[in-house]
């Protein structure tokens, strides 16, 4: 008994230098781009948004009113859970009979995993994703191990929540009774007790899906429309050779190591299929056109039965391996540290990445900068709304009475949201995402401050004024941020007036959800 919450205490003590060193980064650079929309989003509860389920929304709502919306806070919550998936990692290995090298391995691992860190130095449903697939991962294992059959009642309950916070949940719950249907736990699905955790996770789910259903699915013409035109296709090569990148190379060893332990799986042959799991998940998200970091939330209980296996390997004659694959986590690790926690200045950064030879990505079809997307969303937000601000005071005070605010994506609508309160501005009018669902701004319009796409002066004006737009389009200012994605930067401001037109006139056609 001493032994093992010595065990836990270290496990423990893994956990909180992880989330700690979050924390102490927190406001090194500003508040990115999704984290204003689910601030915005927050401000409108609802059971659904066009681009993700509702209960991160939630979270965030609860977190605003007990601690406010500095960086600080906002960030805390994705900072602990996510080290959380530390401890569910160890929990793992010690249900797995690992003893302390396991458990500790196992933590180290994840806590040092890029993609780990990275989403516990932002808010996002993320962090949440990477939770709920570990704590699924947990309960599988102990079904897996001998646990009682209710445990799937359990385990039906996560996953309704892990859906409520991202779609991305249906993945593990598909690949779980694939792998079962592949070996003899097939017999699980001839219990009550499954399909019971079948029915509590699609009640959980259900608000959710009636306001799709209401809607004509908005999240469907979402992910079509993000998959042909945003999302940058890569090939199953590619996707498998980002995956090392975010979970880490030390960790894709370890990671490879317990994809054979439960192939394997000489103690629990029930163990057989999480070793079904892994391929059967990664083949769907290829054959999707998933995001490479979609498959990033399986690898704990893997991380787990590799460093089970390792401690096992090493027990007599390898004791060499315990510190050799230790130093290689940590080593590595490391290198990769400043690409997900901003623990450099930016322009430090900047040279770091050039000095490995890294090149800003993110995933999408837009041109990079000299930072990774998602560095590069940080920045340029609050001087962007100083401009429109600065827009917004040339108008007379009727204007203003009657001024909409037209941008053309969330990030700059939820910008000019959560920044504008202190210059006095109105709610932007935006028709991207949810955003279209929340108005088409002042019926009674008089004036615009509208922020043009990144196209010329006359391809901007001419959209602007003419019959049935604006009788007048005057530039106001074009905006310049250093080290903001190019699709930010220089972007027109543009006063308008004299409008021959409402919003909500043309809000259909204006619709975008990508």
């Amino acid at each position: 008994m001493r032994n093992n919450r010595r065990d836990l205490l270290l496990v423990g003590l893994i956990a909180l230098a992880k989330l700690a060193l979050n924390v102490a980064f927190h406001g090194s650079y500003g508040y990115f781009r999704d984290e204003l929309y689910y601030i915005a989003c927050s401000d409108h509860l609802d059971w659904g948004y066009v681009d993700h389920p509702p209960l991160s929304i939630v979270i965030l709502k609860l977190t605003r009113l007990i601690a406010g919306d500095s960086l600080l806070a906002i960030r805390f919550p994705a900072a602990l859970a996510t080290a959380l998936t530390v401890v569910l990692t160890a929990l793992i290995a010690r249900r797995l009979g690992g003893g302390r090298f396991a458990q500790s391995l196992g933590a180290l691992s994840v806590a040092l995993s890029p993609i780990v860190l990275g989403n516990g130095a932002v808010y996002s449903m993320n962090a949440f994703d990477l939770l709920f697939w570990a704590l699924g991962a947990y309960v599988f294992v102990v079904i897996l191990t001998g646990g009682d059959p209710r445990f799937w009642l359990l385990y039906g309950l996560i996953v309704g929540l892990g859906l409520m916070n991202k779609y991305s949940m249906l993945f593990f719950a598909a690949g779980t009774v694939a792998a079962l249907m592949l070996t003899p736990r097939r017999r699980d699905l001839m219990q009550p007790w499954i399909w019971l955790g079948g029915l509590i996770a699609a009640l959980i789910f259900l608000p959710h899906v009636i306001w799709e259903v209401q809607r004509g699915w908005p999240t469907l013409e979402f992910i079509r429309n993000a998959t042909a035109r945003k999302n940058a296709p890569l090939s199953a090569a590619e996707f498998l050779r980002t995956q090392p990148m975010l979970t880490g190379f030390g960790q894709m060893f370890v990671c490879v190591i317990g994809i054979a332990f439960y192939a394997r799986a000489r103690g629990h042959a029930s163990l057989r299929a999480l070793g079904w799991m892994f391929p059967i998940v990664a083949a769907v998200m290829l054959v999707g056109n998933s995001k490479p970091y979609y498959l990033s939330p399986i690898y704990f209980p893997f991380v787990a039965g590799g460093a089970v296996a390792i401690e096992a390997a090493s027990a007599d004659a390898l004791v060499w391996l315990r510190p050799a694959v230790t130093g290689l986590v940590a080593v590595l690790s490391l290198v990769a540290l400043p690409f997900s926690v901003p623990v450099l200045p930016v322009d430090q950064f900047i040279r770091y990445q050039h000095a490995l030879g890294v090149k800003p990505a993110g995933g999408e079809r837009d041109a990079m900068g000299d930072l990774p997307q998602y560095y590069a969303d940080m920045f340029g937000w609050e001087a962007m709304v100083a401009q429109v601000a600065a827009a917004y005071d040339r108008l007379t005070p009727e204007e203003r009475q009657h001024a909409v605010i037209y941008v053309r994506n969330y990030g700059q609508a939820a910008a000019i949201d959560f920044y504008g309160r202190r210059y006095g501005l109105p709610k932007a009018t935006c028709a991207h995402n949810n955003y279209w669902y929340w108005g088409s701004g002042d019926p009674d319009m008089r004036a615009a401050i509208v922020v043009g796409g990144r196209r010329t002066l006359e391809d901007n004006l001419a959209d602007l004024k003419g019959p049935g737009r604006f009788d007048e389009a005057t530039l106001a200012a074009t905006t310049h941020c250093e080290h903001c994605r190019p699709i930010e930067n220089g972007l027109m401001i543009f006063i308008c007036r004299g409008p021959q037109f409402t919003f909500k006139e043309i809000w259909a056609q204006e619709r975008r959800f990508i």
